[in-house]
């Protein structure tokens, strides 16, 4: 079995993500998951997120967010971010996103973005371009229902 490629980002947490409690408020976890995005396609995939947005007018809004939250994270935590590709559709892709410390993971996501004209405000097809930068993160086998398992 080969290993599913996907994309690893470190992420710290820090005092402005956390709620009095000490832990992280659980909105923060979307907006960390969303600049994981952004960093893949311009780490992962080489392609300029700004870019898509800006020259191309191409964005990719949430149709979907799904969130186990698993166990709290504390300031002073680096969270290590797994991104994987588990569907590509015809005009949407679906993302499972894993925050972990250790060998424990806090939170796995599970994300639908379509592929959106900003002029339009409608969605469109995948362009080639894309969809072929999408294509290496895919996963091809099956998973046990508990999300991937990063290597």
């Amino acid at each position: 079995m080969s290993s599913p490629v996907h994309f690893e980002k470190q992420h710290l947490i820090r005092f402005h993500h956390c709620d009095p409690a000490g832990i992280v408020f659980y909105p923060e976890y979307l907006v960390i998951i969303d600049e994981l995005i952004e960093d893949w396609f311009t780490e992962g995939m080489k392609t300029s997120f700004a870019d898509l947005h800006a020259i191309e007018r191409i964005g990719i809004p949430a149709a979907r967010i799904e969130v186990d939250f698993l166990s709290p994270s504390k300031i002073g935590d680096m969270l290590c971010l797994r991104l994987f590709v588990t569907r590509i559709g015809t005009k949407s892709f679906t993302l499972t996103v894993e925050a972990s410390v250790g060998e424990t993971v806090r939170l796995r996501a599970v994300l639908v973005r379509v592929v959106a004209s900003l002029d339009g405000l409608r969605s469109i097809p995948i362009p080639d371009a894309l969809r072929a930068r999408l294509q290496p993160y895919l996963l091809t086998e099956p998973q046990d229902g508990r999300g991937p398992k990063a290597t």
